[in-house]
């Protein structure tokens, strides 16, 4: 089958192409699990001991030397794949880890949703805020399990320290600080190399304009416009989206959103301020420092302030910390919390900690932190309707033309 015969087909939502996946589980149950994009984050999680009740039973990436490199992390059989379709296809799966570039995630996560697998998906969730819109309705309509990649929401001591911000430990919270987190750059064009051997160039590509081959776009995508929010590390889709995603749980705004976006000034360096309905400013005004410390924020409240960190807080009331619960030490059992969260909710079919919607909304701070830079000016958000009211210069950033034959199935 190619791609536009599944596209026809996927339109209807009786007529899926690929292998029905289990829809209930027992506590003792095994889960089948499949791996689209099996690169540096996949291959940590690979080899994660939270998988080894479960199977992953098929692994998928457009790039065949990595579904090899990939297959020799797993323990007994894996079936390789270099297109995530024919997988798809051809296995009984009832989880699929999508660890992709952002570009094509969320064409992933839909056929996926559609062909009856729950979800897990990586952080930034979406590339824009169209995107994740389509994506929460396909998570409802075909009533899937759907966690993002944002750790510290299973974390139990960032969830205590989240409470007592959320209880008025600390006060009125009148500011937030974060990280100045660095925007994404704009592609120049150059002249073509020659296509790695054993890459599927065409997919990789996904959504984006068909560019000729470079390897600052196949192993630097994390760094352009076109292809991710600023996925560096310290970029506002990279770390940021952990950083954002802390403030939306302390805060309470885990399903809506700030109302205007503020710049100091015209840049992709400027310092950007997130105004909520009521009165609290999120400003992106920290140093670069490198610190894994900024993978949170410092909450500023009328009786005093609080720094929440990855596993771990710090009040400026140290009673504050009396009764909370260990730290969650930097290493793999940092993932162990959100992990379970997972496995949890496959089984029961209830909302994880973080669900698509709360991923979504975190993911839409980020872009509207890199829209108002990109068109320097202060912005005004309905985070309701998830429109720039009255601004359609701005509402042209909220979704992106895709390339033909990558186009997002109909929902229902």
């Amino acid at each position: 089958m190619n791609r536009r015969d599944f596209l026809k087909s996927s339109a209807v939502v009786t007529a899926f192409p690929y292998v029905a996946a289990s829809t209930v589980l027992g506590a003792n149950d095994r889960i089948n699990i499949g791996f689209v994009g099996v690169g540096g984050r996949a291959t940590w999680l690979l080899q994660h001991e939270d998988f080894s009740p479960h199977r992953v039973r098929a692994i998928a990436d457009c790039w065949a030397p990595r579904v090899d490199a990939a297959a020799k992390l797993i323990q007994g059989d894996v079936n390789k794949y270099t297109d995530y379709r024919r997988m798809f296809e051809k296995e009984k799966l009832d989880v699929v880890f999508v660890e992709t570039n952002t570009h094509s995630r969320v064409l992933i996560m839909l056929e996926a949703l559609q062909a009856g697998m729950d979800v897990y998906g990586e952080k930034p969730l979406t590339l824009t805020i169209d995107e994740g819109k389509t994506l929460i309705k396909a998570v409802r309509h075909y009533n899937r399990v759907l966690q993002t990649g944002t750790q510290q929401r299973s974390m139990p001591i960032n969830i205590y320290a989240n409470n007592l911000v959320a209880t008025g430990k600390i006060g009125d919270v009148k500011k937030v600080i974060v990280c100045n987190f660095i925007a994404p750059e704009r592609w120049t064009p150059m002249p073509e190399q020659p296509v790695p051997e054993g890459l599927d160039w065409d997919q990789w590509l996904n959504q984006t304009e068909l560019r000729p081959y470079r390897t600052e776009l196949h192993r630097g995508w994390a760094r352009w416009w076109d292809y991710d929010g600023g996925g560096l590390s310290w970029g506002v889709t990279g770390w940021g989206a952990h950083s954002l995603d802390q403030v939306q749980a302390a805060l309470g705004t885990s399903l809506t959103g700030p109302v205007e976006i503020i710049p100091d000034g015209p840049g992709p360096k400027s310092v950007v301020t997130l105004r909520y309905a009521n009165g609290t400013d999120v400003v992106l005004e920290q140093e670069i420092i490198k610190d894994h410390q900024q993978l949170g924020a410092i909450f500023v409240g009328t009786k005093g302030k609080m720094q929440i960190l990855r596993g771990d807080f710090i009040p400026e009331d140290p009673e504050l910390k009396k009764g909370a619960p260990e730290i969650t030490k930097e290493g793999p059992g940092e993932d162990s919390f959100h992990f379970n969260n997972f496995w949890d909710c496959i089984k029961s079919r209830k909302r994880p900690n973080a669900d698509v919607e709360i991923g979504h909304r975190s993911n839409t701070a980020c872009q509207l932190v890199n829209i108002c830079r990109d068109l320097g000016r202060k912005l005004k958000w309905d985070p309701e309707a998830e429109i720039f009211p009255g601004d359609d210069e701005a509402n042209k950033y909220l979704s992106r033309p895709r390339r033909k034959g990558f186009e997002l199935p109909r929902v229902g």
